[in-house]
């Protein structure tokens, strides 16, 4: 099976959660698959300092940045053929909701990528299976908005801890069509219909070690979906 892993920048605060990229990355090679890094050829929405959290006066590019990730082995999403991939899996990271969409500072009336929009609609028109990861499932619900597709998505739970208002981005998913589920960093969401499997990741509080698992979760049932 050929996986896509679809970047957004390289870092948690501006782009790709790295940890949860790689894990994703490993995860797929430890079970014998192929990936295939993607991303858009766009500037980030801005640039942040990791150690504090304060923006910094730079511009950065979105596939310049994930080719960090990727070891130089991106491909441009505008040369990209869907066609190309059996299944696609989305890691977190705030770049999917600054640089993919704009759900960090318009909440579900952002605005998304329409390459992305595409990407995500061909996989799921084609019955391709999408594992998003973390914030990634705000970036699937943004991508099915105004579309006959329902999906069951999941970024955590509000019954364990979360550094982040979890019960606010459920609400706003469901307010675009979305039927929102409670996940902890020990669960996977899977909507069966749409081939589509969700796991919170650093959504929730959790060590390296759980995100792992979560993410080797999420593999093993989109390979259940193929």
């Amino acid at each position: 099976m050929k996986i896509g892993v679809l970047l957004h920048g390289s870092g948690v605060y501006d782009g790709t959660e790295i940890h949860e990229a790689v894990l994703s990355l490993l995860a797929i090679a430890e079970a014998g698959h192929e990936y295939q890094c993607i991303a858009p050829n766009v500037n980030q929405y801005h640039v942040v300092n990791h150690l504090d959290g304060s923006e910094m006066d730079q511009e950065r590019n979105v596939l310049i940045e994930s080719a960090r990730i990727a070891r130089g082995e991106v491909i441009d999403l505008a040369d990209f053929v869907p066609a190309e991939i059996d299944a696609l899996f989305m890691p977190g990271g705030f770049g999917t909701a600054k640089n993919l969409t704009q759900w960090a500072f318009d909440g579900p009336g952002a605005a998304i990528l329409p390459e992305i929009k595409s990407l995500v609609l061909n996989m799921i028109e084609n019955q391709k299976p999408i594992a998003a990861l973390c914030m990634s499932p705000t970036t699937v619900a943004k991508a099915l908005e105004g579309s006959h597709y329902h999906a069951r998505l999941s970024v955590g739970s509000s019954v364990e801890a979360s550094p982040y208002d979890i019960a606010a981005i459920s609400g706003g998913m469901e307010s675009i069509g979305v039927e929102a589920e409670s996940k902890t960093v020990a669960e996977v969401s899977v909507d069966s219909d749409l081939k589509i499997v969700c796991a919170p990741c650093y959504m929730m509080e959790a060590s390296i070690l759980e995100v792992r698992a979560n993410i080797q979760q999420a593999l093993e049932a989109l390979i259940a979906l193929s």
